[in-house]
Protein backbone atom coordinates (compact mmCIF):
# COMPACT_ATOMS: atom_id res chain seq x y z
CA UNK A 1 0.00 0.00 0.00
CA UNK A 2 2.85 2.42 0.89
CA UNK A 3 4.63 1.73 -2.40
CA UNK A 4 1.39 2.26 -4.30
CA UNK A 5 0.84 5.65 -2.62
CA UNK A 6 4.45 6.65 -3.38
CA UNK A 7 4.23 5.69 -7.03
CA UNK A 8 0.89 7.52 -7.30
CA UNK A 9 2.50 10.70 -5.87
CA UNK A 10 5.45 10.46 -8.29
CA UNK A 11 3.13 9.98 -11.28
CA UNK A 12 1.03 12.98 -10.25
CA UNK A 13 4.17 15.16 -9.83
CA UNK A 14 5.53 13.99 -13.18
CA UNK A 15 2.34 15.26 -14.83
CA UNK A 16 1.51 18.34 -12.75
CA UNK A 17 5.02 19.89 -12.44
CA UNK A 18 5.81 20.09 -16.20
CA UNK A 19 2.28 21.30 -16.98
CA UNK A 20 2.50 24.01 -14.30
CA UNK A 21 5.95 25.10 -15.57
CA UNK A 22 4.61 25.41 -19.09
CA UNK A 23 1.64 27.45 -17.90
CA UNK A 24 3.83 29.88 -15.93
CA UNK A 25 6.51 30.34 -18.64
CA UNK A 26 3.84 31.05 -21.29
CA UNK A 27 1.89 33.50 -19.08
CA UNK A 28 2.63 37.12 -20.00
CA UNK A 29 1.64 38.18 -16.48
CA UNK A 30 4.13 35.86 -14.79
CA UNK A 31 7.09 37.33 -12.83
CA UNK A 32 10.17 38.23 -14.88
CA UNK A 33 12.79 36.75 -12.56
CA UNK A 34 13.57 33.05 -12.39
CA UNK A 35 12.86 32.94 -8.64
CA UNK A 36 9.47 34.53 -9.17
CA UNK A 37 8.58 32.06 -11.89
CA UNK A 38 9.74 29.14 -9.71
CA UNK A 39 7.52 30.40 -6.87
CA UNK A 40 4.57 30.65 -9.32
CA UNK A 41 5.21 27.08 -10.48
CA UNK A 42 5.22 25.92 -6.84
CA UNK A 43 1.91 27.69 -6.17
CA UNK A 44 0.32 26.04 -9.22
CA UNK A 45 1.58 22.61 -8.20
CA UNK A 46 0.45 23.13 -4.60
CA UNK A 47 -3.02 24.34 -5.56
CA UNK A 48 -3.49 21.46 -8.00
CA UNK A 49 -2.37 18.77 -5.53
CA UNK A 50 -3.87 20.58 -2.52
CA UNK A 51 -0.45 20.97 -0.92
CA UNK A 52 -0.87 24.58 0.15
CA UNK A 53 1.44 26.28 -2.34
CA UNK A 54 2.87 28.64 0.29
CA UNK A 55 6.21 30.36 -0.43
CA UNK A 56 8.69 32.00 1.87
CA UNK A 57 10.92 30.58 4.57
CA UNK A 58 11.39 26.82 4.68
CA UNK A 59 9.47 26.54 7.97
CA UNK A 60 6.41 28.20 6.39
CA UNK A 61 6.57 25.78 3.45
CA UNK A 62 6.89 22.77 5.78
CA UNK A 63 3.92 23.89 7.92
CA UNK A 64 1.77 24.45 4.84
CA UNK A 65 2.66 20.96 3.61
CA UNK A 66 1.79 19.50 7.05
CA UNK A 67 -1.61 21.21 7.12
CA UNK A 68 -2.31 20.08 3.56
CA UNK A 69 -1.45 16.48 4.42
CA UNK A 70 -3.68 16.60 7.53
CA UNK A 71 -6.55 17.98 5.45
CA UNK A 72 -5.94 15.32 2.79
CA UNK A 73 -5.89 12.59 5.44
CA UNK A 74 -9.11 13.90 6.99
CA UNK A 75 -10.94 14.08 3.67
CA UNK A 76 -9.68 10.66 2.59
CA UNK A 77 -10.71 9.10 5.90
CA UNK A 78 -14.14 10.73 5.75
CA UNK A 79 -14.68 9.54 2.19
CA UNK A 80 -13.58 6.04 3.18
CA UNK A 81 -15.97 5.93 6.14
CA UNK A 82 -18.91 7.11 4.01
CA UNK A 83 -18.02 4.68 1.21
CA UNK A 84 -17.72 1.76 3.63
CA UNK A 85 -21.04 2.61 5.30
CA UNK A 86 -22.81 2.85 1.95
CA UNK A 87 -21.23 -0.40 0.77
CA UNK A 88 -22.27 -2.21 3.94
CA UNK A 89 -25.79 -0.81 3.64
CA UNK A 90 -26.10 -1.87 0.00
CA UNK A 91 -24.75 -5.32 0.84
CA UNK A 92 -27.26 -5.59 3.68
CA UNK A 93 -30.08 -4.62 1.33
CA UNK A 94 -28.89 -7.09 -1.30
CA UNK A 95 -28.80 -9.87 1.27
CA UNK A 96 -32.22 -8.86 2.61
CA UNK A 97 -30.96 -8.18 6.14
CA UNK A 98 -32.42 -4.70 6.63
CA UNK A 99 -35.41 -4.16 8.93
CA UNK A 100 -38.82 -3.28 7.56
CA UNK A 101 -40.28 -0.10 9.05
CA UNK A 102 -43.98 -0.38 8.29
CA UNK A 103 -47.34 -0.39 10.05
CA UNK A 104 -50.40 -2.38 9.03
CA UNK A 105 -48.53 -4.28 6.32
CA UNK A 106 -48.94 -7.96 5.40
CA UNK A 107 -46.13 -10.39 6.20
CA UNK A 108 -45.65 -13.62 4.23
CA UNK A 109 -43.39 -16.18 5.94
CA UNK A 110 -41.91 -19.03 3.93
CA UNK A 111 -42.08 -20.00 0.28
CA UNK A 112 -44.35 -22.46 -1.50
CA UNK A 113 -46.36 -22.74 -4.70
CA UNK A 114 -48.94 -20.42 -3.10
CA UNK A 115 -46.45 -17.56 -2.54
CA UNK A 116 -46.89 -15.71 -5.89
CA UNK A 117 -50.69 -16.03 -5.67
CA UNK A 118 -50.88 -14.84 -2.05
CA UNK A 119 -48.61 -11.85 -2.70
CA UNK A 120 -50.40 -10.84 -5.91
CA UNK A 121 -53.83 -11.00 -4.26
CA UNK A 122 -52.74 -9.12 -1.15
CA UNK A 123 -51.25 -6.42 -3.36
CA UNK A 124 -54.56 -6.27 -5.25
CA UNK A 125 -56.42 -5.92 -1.93
CA UNK A 126 -54.07 -3.08 -0.92
CA UNK A 127 -54.68 -1.28 -4.21
CA UNK A 128 -57.61 0.60 -2.66
CA UNK A 129 -55.33 2.17 -0.07
CA UNK A 130 -53.14 5.19 -0.51
CA UNK A 131 -50.08 3.14 0.38
CA UNK A 132 -49.43 -0.40 1.50
CA UNK A 133 -46.64 -2.92 1.83
CA UNK A 134 -46.13 -6.67 1.64
CA UNK A 135 -43.02 -8.11 3.30
CA UNK A 136 -41.84 -11.62 2.36
CA UNK A 137 -39.34 -13.58 4.45
CA UNK A 138 -37.99 -16.85 3.04
CA UNK A 139 -34.77 -18.82 2.68
CA UNK A 140 -34.25 -17.83 -0.95
CA UNK A 141 -32.19 -15.36 -2.90
CA UNK A 142 -34.10 -12.08 -2.55
CA UNK A 143 -33.32 -11.02 -6.11
CA UNK A 144 -34.93 -14.19 -7.48
CA UNK A 145 -37.87 -13.81 -5.07
CA UNK A 146 -38.46 -10.21 -6.05
CA UNK A 147 -38.33 -10.99 -9.77
CA UNK A 148 -40.70 -13.96 -9.50
CA UNK A 149 -43.20 -12.11 -7.33
CA UNK A 150 -43.22 -8.94 -9.43
CA UNK A 151 -43.83 -11.01 -12.57
CA UNK A 152 -47.24 -11.93 -11.19
CA UNK A 153 -48.31 -8.44 -10.11
CA UNK A 154 -50.89 -6.42 -12.00
CA UNK A 155 -49.90 -3.24 -13.82
CA UNK A 156 -51.65 -0.94 -11.34
CA UNK A 157 -49.90 -2.20 -8.20
CA UNK A 158 -47.32 0.53 -7.75
CA UNK A 159 -49.00 1.91 -4.64
CA UNK A 160 -48.07 -1.21 -2.70
CA UNK A 161 -44.42 -1.77 -1.88
CA UNK A 162 -42.98 -5.28 -2.13
CA UNK A 163 -40.20 -5.94 0.39
CA UNK A 164 -38.26 -9.21 0.21
CA UNK A 165 -36.02 -10.33 3.05
CA UNK A 166 -33.82 -13.40 3.31
CA UNK A 167 -33.74 -15.72 6.31
CA UNK A 168 -35.47 -18.58 8.10
CA UNK A 169 -38.98 -17.69 9.29
CA UNK A 170 -38.31 -19.64 12.51
CA UNK A 171 -35.22 -17.53 13.29
CA UNK A 172 -36.20 -14.72 15.71
CA UNK A 173 -33.48 -12.45 14.33
CA UNK A 174 -34.64 -12.94 10.74
CA UNK A 175 -38.30 -12.68 11.78
CA UNK A 176 -37.69 -9.29 13.37
CA UNK A 177 -36.64 -7.91 9.97
CA UNK A 178 -40.24 -8.02 8.69
CA UNK A 179 -41.75 -6.41 11.84
CA UNK A 180 -44.60 -8.90 12.46
CA UNK A 181 -45.75 -7.11 15.63
CA UNK A 182 -46.81 -4.01 13.66
CA UNK A 183 -48.33 -5.96 10.76
CA UNK A 184 -52.01 -6.22 9.98
CA UNK A 185 -51.78 -9.87 8.94
CA UNK A 186 -49.19 -12.66 8.81
CA UNK A 187 -49.44 -15.57 6.36
CA UNK A 188 -47.30 -18.65 7.05
CA UNK A 189 -46.75 -20.90 4.02
CA UNK A 190 -45.67 -24.56 4.11
CA UNK A 191 -42.35 -25.14 2.33
CA UNK A 192 -41.83 -28.02 -0.05
CA UNK A 193 -40.29 -31.12 1.46
CA UNK A 194 -41.09 -33.96 3.85
CA UNK A 195 -40.66 -31.95 7.09
CA UNK A 196 -42.72 -28.94 6.04
CA UNK A 197 -45.21 -29.41 8.90
CA UNK A 198 -42.50 -29.21 11.55
CA UNK A 199 -41.06 -26.09 9.90
CA UNK A 200 -44.47 -24.39 9.93
CA UNK A 201 -44.97 -25.24 13.61
CA UNK A 202 -41.52 -23.85 14.48
CA UNK A 203 -42.18 -20.67 12.50
CA UNK A 204 -45.49 -20.23 14.33
CA UNK A 205 -43.77 -20.65 17.69
CA UNK A 206 -41.25 -17.96 16.75
CA UNK A 207 -44.06 -15.71 15.51
CA UNK A 208 -46.09 -16.24 18.69
CA UNK A 209 -43.06 -15.32 20.81
CA UNK A 210 -42.47 -12.17 18.76
CA UNK A 211 -46.11 -11.10 19.03
CA UNK A 212 -46.27 -11.84 22.79
CA UNK A 213 -43.07 -9.87 23.36
CA UNK A 214 -44.46 -6.79 21.63
CA UNK A 215 -48.07 -7.27 22.77
CA UNK A 216 -49.84 -3.96 22.88
CA UNK A 217 -47.07 -2.08 21.11
CA UNK A 218 -49.36 -1.01 18.29
CA UNK A 219 -52.72 -1.50 19.98
CA UNK A 220 -54.10 -3.90 17.36
CA UNK A 221 -54.38 -7.64 16.89
CA UNK A 222 -52.44 -9.35 14.10
CA UNK A 223 -54.40 -11.83 11.96
CA UNK A 224 -52.43 -15.05 11.53
CA UNK A 225 -53.20 -17.48 8.70
CA UNK A 226 -51.08 -20.62 8.40
CA UNK A 227 -51.11 -23.65 6.15
CA UNK A 228 -49.86 -27.19 6.71
CA UNK A 229 -49.69 -30.21 4.44
CA UNK A 230 -51.56 -33.05 6.13
CA UNK A 231 -53.99 -33.24 9.05
CA UNK A 232 -51.40 -34.77 11.40
CA UNK A 233 -49.64 -31.38 11.69
CA UNK A 234 -52.75 -29.21 11.93
CA UNK A 235 -53.40 -29.73 15.64
CA UNK A 236 -49.82 -28.84 16.60
CA UNK A 237 -49.85 -25.82 14.28
CA UNK A 238 -53.12 -24.61 15.80
CA UNK A 239 -51.63 -24.84 19.30
CA UNK A 240 -48.52 -22.97 18.21
CA UNK A 241 -50.46 -20.24 16.39
CA UNK A 242 -52.92 -19.49 19.18
CA UNK A 243 -56.71 -19.54 19.47
CA UNK A 244 -57.35 -16.56 17.19
CA UNK A 245 -55.32 -17.87 14.25
CA UNK A 246 -56.61 -19.77 11.23
CA UNK A 247 -54.75 -22.96 10.28
CA UNK A 248 -55.61 -24.63 6.98
CA UNK A 249 -54.81 -28.14 5.80
CA UNK A 250 -53.96 -27.37 2.17
CA UNK A 251 -53.91 -31.03 1.13
CA UNK A 252 -57.41 -31.61 2.51
CA UNK A 253 -58.74 -28.43 0.87
CA UNK A 254 -57.10 -29.32 -2.45
CA UNK A 255 -58.59 -32.83 -2.32
CA UNK A 256 -62.06 -31.46 -1.56
CA UNK A 257 -61.85 -28.95 -4.40
CA UNK A 258 -60.76 -31.68 -6.81
CA UNK A 259 -63.62 -33.99 -5.80
CA UNK A 260 -66.14 -31.14 -6.07
CA UNK A 261 -64.91 -30.46 -9.61
CA UNK A 262 -65.24 -34.17 -10.46
CA UNK A 263 -68.94 -33.98 -9.64
CA UNK A 264 -69.39 -30.40 -10.93
CA UNK A 265 -67.10 -29.67 -13.91
CA UNK A 266 -66.36 -25.97 -14.25
CA UNK A 267 -66.58 -25.24 -10.52
CA UNK A 268 -62.86 -24.36 -10.31
CA UNK A 269 -63.32 -21.20 -12.41
CA UNK A 270 -66.30 -20.18 -10.28
CA UNK A 271 -64.27 -20.55 -7.09
CA UNK A 272 -61.36 -18.59 -8.56
CA UNK A 273 -63.71 -15.78 -9.49
CA UNK A 274 -65.21 -15.77 -6.00
CA UNK A 275 -61.86 -15.86 -4.17
CA UNK A 276 -59.77 -13.36 -6.10
CA UNK A 277 -59.96 -9.64 -5.32
CA UNK A 278 -61.01 -8.71 -8.86
CA UNK A 279 -64.76 -8.48 -9.33
CA UNK A 280 -67.19 -9.81 -6.74
CA UNK A 281 -66.19 -11.45 -3.47
CA UNK A 282 -67.57 -11.92 0.03
CA UNK A 283 -68.19 -8.83 2.17
CA UNK A 284 -70.01 -8.01 5.39
CA UNK A 285 -72.47 -5.12 5.35
CA UNK A 286 -73.53 -3.29 8.51
CA UNK A 287 -76.30 -0.76 7.93
CA UNK A 288 -78.85 0.97 10.13
CA UNK A 289 -82.20 -0.69 9.66
CA UNK A 290 -80.99 -4.30 9.35
CA UNK A 291 -82.08 -5.18 12.89
CA UNK A 292 -85.51 -6.77 12.89
CA UNK A 293 -85.43 -7.66 9.20
CA UNK A 294 -85.70 -11.27 8.05
CA UNK A 295 -83.04 -12.87 5.91
CA UNK A 296 -85.52 -13.95 3.24
CA UNK A 297 -86.76 -10.41 2.61
CA UNK A 298 -83.24 -9.02 2.59
CA UNK A 299 -82.11 -11.64 0.08
CA UNK A 300 -85.00 -10.82 -2.24
CA UNK A 301 -84.74 -7.04 -1.87
CA UNK A 302 -80.94 -6.59 -1.99
CA UNK A 303 -80.44 -4.74 -5.30
CA UNK A 304 -76.65 -4.30 -5.35
CA UNK A 305 -75.43 -7.59 -3.89
CA UNK A 306 -76.33 -11.24 -3.37
CA UNK A 307 -77.05 -12.07 0.27
CA UNK A 308 -75.69 -15.43 1.46
CA UNK A 309 -75.62 -15.29 5.25
CA UNK A 310 -75.68 -13.45 8.56
CA UNK A 311 -72.83 -12.53 10.90
CA UNK A 312 -73.99 -12.07 14.47
CA UNK A 313 -72.84 -9.21 16.69
CA UNK A 314 -70.75 -11.66 18.71
CA UNK A 315 -68.92 -12.92 15.61
CA UNK A 316 -70.88 -16.13 14.94
CA UNK A 317 -71.65 -16.64 11.27
CA UNK A 318 -74.46 -18.53 9.53
CA UNK A 319 -74.50 -19.17 5.79
CA UNK A 320 -77.75 -19.79 3.91
CA UNK A 321 -79.95 -19.48 7.02
CA UNK A 322 -83.69 -20.17 6.87
CA UNK A 323 -85.64 -17.28 5.30
CA UNK A 324 -87.44 -16.47 8.55
CA UNK A 325 -84.15 -15.91 10.43
CA UNK A 326 -84.24 -12.43 11.96
CA UNK A 327 -81.27 -10.09 12.31
CA UNK A 328 -80.63 -8.59 15.73
CA UNK A 329 -78.92 -5.39 16.87
CA UNK A 330 -75.32 -5.30 15.63
CA UNK A 331 -75.80 -8.14 13.16
CA UNK A 332 -74.45 -7.84 9.63
CA UNK A 333 -75.35 -9.29 6.27
CA UNK A 334 -72.83 -11.47 4.39
CA UNK A 335 -73.05 -10.71 0.68
CA UNK A 336 -71.29 -11.31 -2.61
CA UNK A 337 -70.56 -7.87 -4.08
CA UNK A 338 -67.95 -5.93 -6.01
CA UNK A 339 -66.80 -4.04 -2.91
CA UNK A 340 -67.74 -3.36 0.68
CA UNK A 341 -69.57 -0.15 -0.25
CA UNK A 342 -72.58 -2.05 -1.63
CA UNK A 343 -75.90 -1.42 0.09
CA UNK A 344 -78.23 -4.03 1.48
CA UNK A 345 -81.13 -1.59 1.83
CA UNK A 346 -82.45 1.05 -0.50
CA UNK A 347 -82.60 1.20 -4.25
CA UNK A 348 -85.30 -0.13 -6.55
CA UNK A 349 -86.66 -3.52 -5.52
CA UNK A 350 -85.96 -6.03 -8.34
CA UNK A 351 -88.98 -7.31 -10.23
CA UNK A 352 -89.74 -11.03 -9.88
CA UNK A 353 -91.72 -12.95 -12.50
CA UNK A 354 -93.35 -15.77 -10.57
CA UNK A 355 -94.84 -17.30 -13.73
CA UNK A 356 -91.48 -18.71 -14.93
CA UNK A 357 -90.44 -20.25 -11.62
CA UNK A 358 -90.44 -24.05 -11.77
CA UNK A 359 -92.33 -26.37 -9.48
CA UNK A 360 -89.06 -27.66 -8.04
CA UNK A 361 -85.69 -29.10 -8.98
CA UNK A 362 -85.69 -31.81 -11.59
CA UNK A 363 -85.60 -35.35 -10.16
CA UNK A 364 -82.33 -37.16 -10.81
CA UNK A 365 -81.66 -40.87 -10.89
CA UNK A 366 -78.24 -41.65 -9.41
CA UNK A 367 -76.30 -44.78 -10.28
CA UNK A 368 -73.03 -46.18 -8.91
CA UNK A 369 -70.14 -44.69 -10.84
CA UNK A 370 -66.60 -45.68 -11.74
CA UNK A 371 -63.68 -43.31 -11.50
CA UNK A 372 -60.19 -43.94 -12.88
CA UNK A 373 -57.30 -42.00 -11.39
CA UNK A 374 -54.08 -41.60 -13.40
CA UNK A 375 -51.10 -40.94 -11.16
CA UNK A 376 -50.59 -40.76 -7.41
CA UNK A 377 -49.47 -38.12 -4.92
CA UNK A 378 -49.84 -37.33 -1.24
CA UNK A 379 -53.40 -36.00 -1.74
CA UNK A 380 -54.60 -39.02 -3.72
CA UNK A 381 -55.63 -41.14 -0.71
CA UNK A 382 -57.81 -38.29 0.57
CA UNK A 383 -59.31 -37.84 -2.92
CA UNK A 384 -60.19 -41.55 -3.06
CA UNK A 385 -61.74 -41.41 0.41
CA UNK A 386 -63.93 -38.44 -0.53
CA UNK A 387 -64.94 -40.01 -3.85
CA UNK A 388 -65.96 -43.26 -2.20
CA UNK A 389 -67.66 -41.66 0.80
CA UNK A 390 -69.52 -39.02 -1.23
CA UNK A 391 -70.57 -41.31 -4.08
CA UNK A 392 -73.51 -43.60 -4.50
CA UNK A 393 -72.97 -46.93 -2.70
CA UNK A 394 -71.33 -49.34 -5.09
CA UNK A 395 -69.14 -46.69 -6.72
CA UNK A 396 -65.52 -47.71 -7.36
CA UNK A 397 -62.18 -46.03 -7.92
CA UNK A 398 -59.44 -47.55 -10.09
CA UNK A 399 -55.87 -46.25 -9.92
CA UNK A 400 -53.30 -46.48 -12.70
CA UNK A 401 -49.91 -45.49 -11.32
CA UNK A 402 -46.29 -46.55 -11.41
CA UNK A 403 -46.21 -47.24 -7.66
CA UNK A 404 -48.85 -48.94 -5.55
CA UNK A 405 -50.68 -46.73 -3.03
CA UNK A 406 -50.13 -47.64 0.60
CA UNK A 407 -52.24 -47.43 3.70
CA UNK A 408 -54.96 -49.84 2.62
CA UNK A 409 -56.64 -47.38 0.24
CA UNK A 410 -59.87 -48.99 -1.12
CA UNK A 411 -59.02 -48.96 -4.83
CA UNK A 412 -58.42 -51.38 -7.67
CA UNK A 413 -54.77 -50.77 -8.53
CA UNK A 414 -53.19 -51.21 -11.96
CA UNK A 415 -49.41 -50.91 -11.97
CA UNK A 416 -48.53 -48.97 -15.12
CA UNK A 417 -46.97 -45.66 -16.10
CA UNK A 418 -49.81 -43.28 -17.09
CA UNK A 419 -47.56 -41.90 -19.85
CA UNK A 420 -47.64 -45.16 -21.80
CA UNK A 421 -50.24 -46.16 -24.38
CA UNK A 422 -50.69 -49.54 -22.68
CA UNK A 423 -51.93 -47.76 -19.57
CA UNK A 424 -54.21 -45.37 -21.43
CA UNK A 425 -55.84 -48.22 -23.36
CA UNK A 426 -57.42 -49.24 -20.07
CA UNK A 427 -59.33 -45.92 -19.99
CA UNK A 428 -62.51 -46.87 -21.84
CA UNK A 429 -66.25 -46.39 -21.68
CA UNK A 430 -66.51 -48.18 -18.36
CA UNK A 431 -65.46 -45.02 -16.50
CA UNK A 432 -67.72 -42.08 -15.69
CA UNK A 433 -64.86 -39.78 -14.60
CA UNK A 434 -61.13 -39.56 -15.33
CA UNK A 435 -58.90 -37.82 -12.76
CA UNK A 436 -55.30 -36.94 -13.64
CA UNK A 437 -52.91 -36.23 -10.76
CA UNK A 438 -49.36 -34.97 -11.07
CA UNK A 439 -46.41 -35.74 -8.80
CA UNK A 440 -45.84 -33.85 -5.58
CA UNK A 441 -43.85 -30.64 -5.83
CA UNK A 442 -40.36 -31.19 -4.44
CA UNK A 443 -37.31 -28.92 -4.05
CA UNK A 444 -35.53 -30.82 -6.85
CA UNK A 445 -38.59 -30.84 -9.16
CA UNK A 446 -38.95 -27.51 -10.92
CA UNK A 447 -41.78 -28.47 -13.28
CA UNK A 448 -44.17 -30.95 -11.64
CA UNK A 449 -46.77 -30.35 -14.38
CA UNK A 450 -44.63 -31.82 -17.16
CA UNK A 451 -45.87 -35.38 -16.68
CA UNK A 452 -49.46 -34.18 -16.30
CA UNK A 453 -49.33 -32.25 -19.58
CA UNK A 454 -47.89 -35.27 -21.41
CA UNK A 455 -50.62 -37.50 -19.94
CA UNK A 456 -53.30 -35.03 -21.05
CA UNK A 457 -51.81 -35.01 -24.56
CA UNK A 458 -52.05 -38.81 -24.75
CA UNK A 459 -55.64 -38.66 -23.50
CA UNK A 460 -56.54 -36.19 -26.25
CA UNK A 461 -55.07 -38.57 -28.81
CA UNK A 462 -57.05 -41.38 -27.16
CA UNK A 463 -60.24 -39.31 -27.52
CA UNK A 464 -59.49 -38.73 -31.20
CA UNK A 465 -58.98 -42.46 -31.82
CA UNK A 466 -62.08 -43.60 -29.95
CA UNK A 467 -64.36 -40.68 -30.83
CA UNK A 468 -65.48 -40.41 -27.18
CA UNK A 469 -64.93 -37.30 -25.07
CA UNK A 470 -63.58 -38.22 -21.65
CA UNK A 471 -65.21 -36.63 -18.56
CA UNK A 472 -61.84 -35.35 -17.42
CA UNK A 473 -60.60 -33.43 -14.37
CA UNK A 474 -56.88 -32.67 -14.15
CA UNK A 475 -54.85 -31.11 -11.34
CA UNK A 476 -52.03 -28.69 -12.18
CA UNK A 477 -49.52 -27.05 -9.87
CA UNK A 478 -48.79 -23.93 -11.94
CA UNK A 479 -51.58 -21.68 -13.25
CA UNK A 480 -49.34 -20.61 -16.16
CA UNK A 481 -49.71 -24.11 -17.60
CA UNK A 482 -53.52 -23.99 -17.74
CA UNK A 483 -53.71 -22.20 -21.14
CA UNK A 484 -51.46 -24.82 -22.75
CA UNK A 485 -53.12 -27.87 -21.17
CA UNK A 486 -54.39 -30.08 -24.04
CA UNK A 487 -57.93 -30.71 -22.84
CA UNK A 488 -61.34 -30.72 -24.48
CA UNK A 489 -64.11 -28.18 -23.88
CA UNK A 490 -65.87 -30.34 -21.29
CA UNK A 491 -62.78 -30.94 -19.15
CA UNK A 492 -61.94 -29.07 -15.96
CA UNK A 493 -58.42 -28.07 -15.00
CA UNK A 494 -57.95 -27.44 -11.27
CA UNK A 495 -54.98 -25.39 -10.11
CA UNK A 496 -55.39 -26.37 -6.47
CA UNK A 497 -52.34 -24.45 -5.28
CA UNK A 498 -53.71 -21.21 -6.72
CA UNK A 499 -57.15 -21.79 -5.17
CA UNK A 500 -55.59 -22.40 -1.76
CA UNK A 501 -53.43 -19.29 -2.18
CA UNK A 502 -56.50 -17.21 -3.04
CA UNK A 503 -58.27 -18.58 0.02
CA UNK A 504 -55.36 -17.70 2.31
CA UNK A 505 -55.15 -14.18 0.88
CA UNK A 506 -58.89 -13.65 1.42
CA UNK A 507 -58.73 -14.78 5.05
CA UNK A 508 -55.67 -12.65 5.73
CA UNK A 509 -57.44 -9.51 4.51
CA UNK A 510 -60.97 -10.42 5.72
CA UNK A 511 -60.42 -12.01 9.09
CA UNK A 512 -64.06 -11.52 10.10
CA UNK A 513 -65.06 -13.83 7.21
CA UNK A 514 -62.68 -16.65 8.14
CA UNK A 515 -65.59 -18.70 9.49
CA UNK A 516 -67.47 -18.30 6.20
CA UNK A 517 -64.53 -19.55 4.16
CA UNK A 518 -63.92 -22.43 6.56
CA UNK A 519 -67.53 -23.54 6.15
CA UNK A 520 -67.51 -23.16 2.37
CA UNK A 521 -64.34 -25.23 2.00
CA UNK A 522 -64.66 -27.53 4.98
CA UNK A 523 -66.62 -30.67 5.68
CA UNK A 524 -70.40 -30.29 6.00
CA UNK A 525 -72.25 -27.01 6.11
CA UNK A 526 -72.89 -24.79 3.12
CA UNK A 527 -70.82 -24.93 -0.05
CA UNK A 528 -70.67 -23.35 -3.49
CA UNK A 529 -72.43 -25.50 -6.08
CA UNK A 530 -73.57 -25.40 -9.69
CA UNK A 531 -77.23 -26.14 -10.34
CA UNK A 532 -78.97 -26.33 -13.76
CA UNK A 533 -80.98 -23.18 -14.38
CA UNK A 534 -83.94 -25.46 -15.11
CA UNK A 535 -84.08 -26.27 -11.39
CA UNK A 536 -85.30 -22.73 -10.77
CA UNK A 537 -86.78 -21.18 -13.95
CA UNK A 538 -88.36 -22.64 -17.06
CA UNK A 539 -85.96 -23.47 -19.90
CA UNK A 540 -86.03 -20.76 -22.55
CA UNK A 541 -87.62 -18.19 -20.24
CA UNK A 542 -86.50 -14.58 -20.57
CA UNK A 543 -86.43 -13.16 -17.08
CA UNK A 544 -84.29 -11.27 -14.59
CA UNK A 545 -81.64 -12.65 -12.28
CA UNK A 546 -83.83 -11.39 -9.44
CA UNK A 547 -86.36 -14.06 -10.45
CA UNK A 548 -83.63 -16.72 -10.27
CA UNK A 549 -82.64 -15.45 -6.79
CA UNK A 550 -86.24 -15.67 -5.63
CA UNK A 551 -86.67 -19.17 -7.09
CA UNK A 552 -83.42 -20.44 -5.54
CA UNK A 553 -84.46 -19.01 -2.16
CA UNK A 554 -87.79 -20.78 -2.44
CA UNK A 555 -85.92 -24.11 -2.76
CA UNK A 556 -83.35 -23.51 -0.02
CA UNK A 557 -80.38 -21.95 -1.84
CA UNK A 558 -78.78 -18.51 -2.24
CA UNK A 559 -78.09 -17.70 -5.90
CA UNK A 560 -74.94 -15.59 -6.40
CA UNK A 561 -74.38 -15.78 -10.16
CA UNK A 562 -74.46 -18.02 -13.19
CA UNK A 563 -72.21 -19.91 -15.58
CA UNK A 564 -72.94 -19.97 -19.31
CA UNK A 565 -71.04 -20.62 -22.52
CA UNK A 566 -69.70 -17.04 -22.23
CA UNK A 567 -68.13 -17.72 -18.82
CA UNK A 568 -68.83 -17.08 -15.15
CA UNK A 569 -70.73 -14.02 -13.91
CA UNK A 570 -71.02 -13.38 -10.17
CA UNK A 571 -73.44 -10.83 -8.74
CA UNK A 572 -74.98 -9.87 -12.10
CA UNK A 573 -77.44 -6.93 -12.21
CA UNK A 574 -80.70 -8.08 -10.67
CA UNK A 575 -82.84 -6.21 -13.18
CA UNK A 576 -81.00 -7.43 -16.30
CA UNK A 577 -83.09 -9.78 -18.45
CA UNK A 578 -81.56 -12.77 -20.22
CA UNK A 579 -82.74 -16.02 -21.76
CA UNK A 580 -82.04 -19.01 -19.54
CA UNK A 581 -81.16 -22.03 -21.67
CA UNK A 582 -80.55 -25.70 -20.94
CA UNK A 583 -76.78 -25.23 -20.84
CA UNK A 584 -76.88 -22.47 -18.22
CA UNK A 585 -76.00 -23.21 -14.61
CA UNK A 586 -76.77 -21.15 -11.52
CA UNK A 587 -74.05 -20.63 -8.90
CA UNK A 588 -75.59 -21.13 -5.47
CA UNK A 589 -74.56 -21.34 -1.84
CA UNK A 590 -76.50 -24.14 -0.21
CA UNK A 591 -76.21 -26.84 2.40
CA UNK A 592 -74.10 -29.79 1.37
CA UNK A 593 -76.49 -32.59 0.45
CA UNK A 594 -76.51 -35.80 2.38
CA UNK A 595 -74.75 -38.82 0.95
CA UNK A 596 -76.75 -39.79 -2.15
CA UNK A 597 -78.70 -43.00 -2.22
CA UNK A 598 -79.41 -45.06 -5.35
CA UNK A 599 -82.92 -45.08 -6.73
Amino acid sequence: MTALVGWLALVCLAVVAPASTLLVWTDTRAPVTFGGKAAAVWRSVGQTLRLGGEVGPPLRIVLSLLLALVALLYVSTLVGIITTALTDRLTELQRGHSTVVEHGHTVVLGWSEQAPTVVAEVVAAHAQRRAGAVAVLAERDITEMDAELRAGLAAGSRRTRLLCRGGRPADPVALARVAPATAGAVVVLPPDGPDSGAQVVKALLALRAALDEDDGADGGAVRVVAAVRGHHHRAAAALAAGPDATVLDVDDIAARLLVQCVHQPGLSLVLEDLLDFAGAELHTLHEPGLAGRRFGSLRAGCAEACAVGIVRAGGALVLNPPPETELGPGDGLVVVAEDGRARALGGAVPVVDATVITAGPRPRTLHPGRVVMLGWNRRAARVVELLVRGGVPGSTVDVIAAEAPGGGVPVLFHRADPLTEAALRQVDGRYDHVVVLGPDRAPDLDEPDDRTLVTLLHLRAHEARTGRALPLVAELADARNRPIAPVGPGADVVVSGRLVGLLMAQISQNGHLAAAFEELFGAGGASVRLRPSGDFVLSGAETTFATVVAAAGRYGACAIGYRSAAGVRLNPPKRAVRCWGDGDEVVVVEAEPAAPQPR
